[in-house]
């Protein structure tokens, strides 16, 4: 119904009537904008030399949507879009011009006119590493990239994939105590400093509980300090010695959509 609204404003003028589309859908997309998008699709390509990987995460507001062929097929062509141009920033493959002359932008403003709610890519990552290893959830709405250095031509599919479903299941903030952001840390002082006191702990013994509990912090959200959640004995950092004296995990990705 709305093509032939819009041939019939365009008096059959085919190109005309594209364009009144596409203006349609940028006028969706500019009311919903600020609707939330909880559901969706990730998708992930890994190189067959397994030194790149490639993420996306499609979003839209409702289930249903995300299950509409159209929906998943721009997704594909989204991800292929990114592979093919190893674009190195969602920007940059957001102004990635498709055979047809339009952007990905365009693309999914045009969708929007047509779905009638907001999509919008919400997540991308494009790391390269000696191997990288990718996990998709369930439910199609949670990935992780891991990316290894030191392999020497060994194969980490297996322990790669435990380490991904770890760090999904899990979420760390950072890979190691060093990289936790400046903020979190005092953050997390100043919660064990409040927690003390209200335990009626004295203020000279604040900041060194805080530090204990800082630790504790560090054990639970930092991937190599985690215990690892198949065998409580190893954490993750021995998990990955165990793999290799030379292997290490340089950067890892975890993309959600709706949490």
């Amino acid at each position: 119904m709305d093509c032939k609204k819009a041939l019939t404003e365009a008096e059959g003028d085919f190109d005309k009537a594209i364009e009144i589309l596409r203006k349609q859908g940028q006028k969706v997309a500019a009311k919903r904008a600020d609707n939330a998008v909880s559901e969706g699709l990730v998708l992930i390509n890994i190189s067959d030399d397994k030194r790149r990987g490639i993420l996306v995460a499609f979003a839209c507001e409702t289930e249903p949507v995300a299950k509409v062929a159209e929906f998943r097929d721009l997704g594909q062509l989204i991800l292929d879009t990114a592979v093919a141009g190893n674009h190195s920033s969602l920007e940059s493959l957001n102004a990635a011009q498709l055979a047809d002359g339009q952007t990905i932008a365009e693309k999914v403003i045009e969708l929007t006119g047509k779905i009638g709610e907001k999509l919008e890519i919400v997540g991308y990552e494009n790391i390269e590493a000696d191997q990288v290893v990718s996990y998709i959830h369930s439910n199609g709405k949670l990935g992780v990239l891991v990316a290894f250095e030191g392999t020497e031509g060994a194969d980490l599919s297996e322990v790669g994939k435990d380490i991904a479903m770890q760090i999904a299941a899990m979420r760390p903030v950072a890979l190691d105590k060093d990289d936790v952001d400046a903020a979190i840390i005092e953050r997390e002082i100043e919660i064990g400093k409040e927690q003390a006191r209200a335990e009626g702990k004295p203020e000279a013994m604040l900041e060194r509980i805080a530090q204990g509990k800082l630790q504790k912090f560090y054990k639970e959200n930092t991937l190599l300090n985690q215990e690892f959640v198949k065998d409580s004995s190893l954490t993750i950092r021995q998990l990955v010695e165990r793999a290799g004296k030379s292997v290490k995990i340089t950067t890892f990705k975890r993309v959600s959509i709706g949490s």
